[in-house]
């Protein structure tokens, strides 16, 4: 008895004791900060707090027996609304969103929706915390991070951002296209229709301002920033002017320095793309005042206009910036379109520069020879040596496809060496194969930039004494505007060569200087004739009297002064023929010979003269 008795108390102070412990959770859940609310296994509101009406602008008693799902906007996307039927379920433990709500006032907030289960229940305790401030801060701090500070427009980071939004959203626009049957055309059409203005296709003006950097230097980096400034104002007015984008699609954004972009989503073609080009060109060339400070820029723009899809920001950016360097290239203060073949061209140059230099060392060069004909017998005297590259994946390619590139990373110095290596054994080799005929001399082109890098005197001396070859039988053909312009240690090398006895020629004579009287005092002793006089001598109907009486002159005065001439793209009898009267010594063209491998030379040493 006494113990039953015992339990019964034991059991009834348990009872007040949970009893008060639920007072004291229901009091802590009526006046805490935090919006709460109790729901039921089925997602309806039993009870919330003050807190909870507060944030929504309500009761708390006019929430009960609502959907939570329907207050706190959990149904408006799959992912959250299965993962609170999970937690309704009992199958997970929690989950945690954020949301925008609606406040009864009409006014937005964005909450963090936390829901978890209540232990020892079937009930769910759904919390919400309002980070409304915490988002505005966010974003206050993410515009400064994606806005340039001078300009105020967005930045690099944000661009790029905006740009593969942009592609994305086009290439979306592309399948949706595509499944409509693959008519493009007629899809843009209904697209305009209905006013949704989605092409599928995206444009980029990417400028640079011509000569900012004498602003800064010469102004100070605070006018610098100010003319950032006005130049943004500008492109941003542009930009925004009717006609130029569609449906606010656009972005103005300052990518560093004084390089600044224009994104148009939605581009309709080229054309509209040119036409803000142009719009911006013509809004840059007004004068600035800035303070008292008047200041006039120009710009350099490259414009691109295409499909989004299949096309990746690097791709797009890499075409802008390849246009921009063409349009500086050319001049600047200028647009330039895009133009595939240029680019594919470009790309292919970079091709032949990155494996120029190892295609020495694999044997991919070959030298073919040309013959250099006396006009007064036509024997063969000389030959000029022409280098072939034997590429891998272009095939074979002439000099002018490969020399310019050799010239410019400075592999010419290595490529020359072998050149005139090869030429020179080549020459000797026909003088031992011939030992009864006359010796033919061997020319071979040398670019100034061999004689500034590499010590040309030491390795001419040098396969000279290797090979036997004579120095007399070797000749260099150096372009005019280098040897008339050569001082100091071209001229030495020059000097040096001659004293040798190897033979300096002046190739494509007539395309530059022509100073004669400069001739003088170099140690040259052949002039090549460019092709271009030559070509003016047609029949007698036909010839320019011009170009005859110019030639003369020009032979007349080099024999004058000791030289030789040879006269370049003979072609026709009637051209030898008339250059042999004025009094030319040798010729070289289609007439006698196309460049032909070393054995076809072979052949000709010794046998009847060719046609003169």
């Amino acid at each position: 008895m006494e113990t039953r008795a015992a339990e019964s108390a034991l059991t009834e102070r348990h009872l007040a004791r949970r009893a008060a412990e639920l007072r004291d959770y229901r009091a802590a859940f009526r006046v805490a900060q935090l919006a709460m609310a109790v729901v039921d296994e089925d997602g309806v509101v039993v009870a919330a707090n003050e807190s909870f009406g507060t944030l929504l602008g309500t009761e708390p008693a006019a929430l009960r027996e609502q959907a939570a799902a329907d207050l706190v906007d959990l149904a408006s996307d799959g992912r959250t609304w299965h993962a609170y039927r999970e937690v309704l379920g009992g199958r997970r433990s929690r989950f945690r969103c954020t949301r925008r709500l609606k406040h009864a006032d009409g006014r937005s907030l964005w909450a963090e929706v936390t829901v978890a289960p209540v232990p020892d229940s079937r009930r769910v305790l759904l919390s919400i915390t309002d980070i409304s401030d915490r988002r505005e801060l966010h974003a206050r701090l993410r515009h400064l991070q994606m806005h340039d500070p001078v300009t105020r427009l967005p930045n690099r980071a944000l661009f790029f951002e905006r740009l593969q939004a942009a592609l994305e959203s086009a290439a979306q626009d592309s399948v949706a296209g595509a499944g409509t049957g693959g008519r493009s055309h007629e899809s843009h059409e209904s697209y305009e229709s209905y006013g949704y203005g989605r092409t599928g296709r995206i444009g980029l003006c990417y400028l640079d301002l011509d000569g900012f950097k004498a602003v800064n230097d010469t102004l100070g980096h605070r006018v610098g920033d100010r003319l950032l400034a006005a130049v943004a104002t500008r492109l941003t007015e542009c930009a925004d002017r009717e006609g130029y984008t569609r449906n606010s699609g656009h972005l103005v954004a300052r990518l560093g320095g004084d390089e600044f972009a224009i994104l148009v989503e939605d581009s309709t073609g080229t054309e509209q793309l040119a036409d803000l080009a142009r719009a911006v060109l013509d809004a840059l060339h007004r004068p600035f005042d800035l303070g008292g400070q008047r200041l006039s820029v120009s710009a350099s723009i490259g414009v691109v206009e295409r499909v989004g899809i299949g096309t990746t920001p690097t791709a797009l950016m890499q075409a802008a910036d390849t246009t921009l360097y063409w349009a500086k290239a050319d001049g600047k203060a200028r647009w330039t379109l895009f133009d595939p073949e240029r680019n594919a061209h470009r790309m292919t140059l970079q091709a032949l520069s990155s494996t120029l230099r190892p295609a020495v060392e694999r044997g991919e060069f070959a030298l073919e020879y040309q013959p250099l004909v006396d006009l007064a017998d036509g024997a063969v005297r000389g030959v000029e040596a022409l280098v072939r590259w034997n590429h891998p994946q272009f095939g074979s390619l002439s000099p002018n496809r490969f020399i310019g590139i050799a010239e410019e990373d400075g592999s010419i110095v290595e490529l020359g060496r072998w050149v005139l290596d090869t030429a020179c054994r080549q020459a000797r080799q026909w003088q031992k194969d011939h030992p009864r005929e006359r010796p033919i001399f061997v020319s071979v082109n040398v670019a100034v930039r061999q004689v500034w890098d590499s010590d040309l005197v030491a390795d001419v001396a040098g396969i000279l004494a290797e090979t036997g070859l004579a120095p007399h039988l070797l000749q260099l053909e150096l372009t005019e505007s280098a040897v008339m312009g050569s001082n100091g240690r071209p001229l030495q090398a020059l000097q040096a060569l001659s004293d040798m006895g190897v033979r300096i020629a002046i190739d494509d004579f007539g395309t530059g200087y022509s100073n004669l009287a400069y001739l003088s005092r170099l140690p040259v002793s052949v002039l090549k004739l460019d092709g271009s006089f030559v070509r003016g001598f047609q029949d007698e109907e036909h010839a320019n009297p011009a170009d005859e009486l110019i030639v003369e002159a020009l032979v007349h005065l080099a024999h004058r002064l000791g030289l030789t001439v040879t006269a370049e793209c003979v072609e026709t009898a009637g051209q030898a023929s008339r250059l042999r009267r004025i009094g030319c010594d040798t010729g070289q063209g289609w007439l006698y010979s196309r460049a032909v491998a070393p054995d076809r030379i072979a052949e000709l040493i010794g046998t009847e003269p060719l046609p003169v």
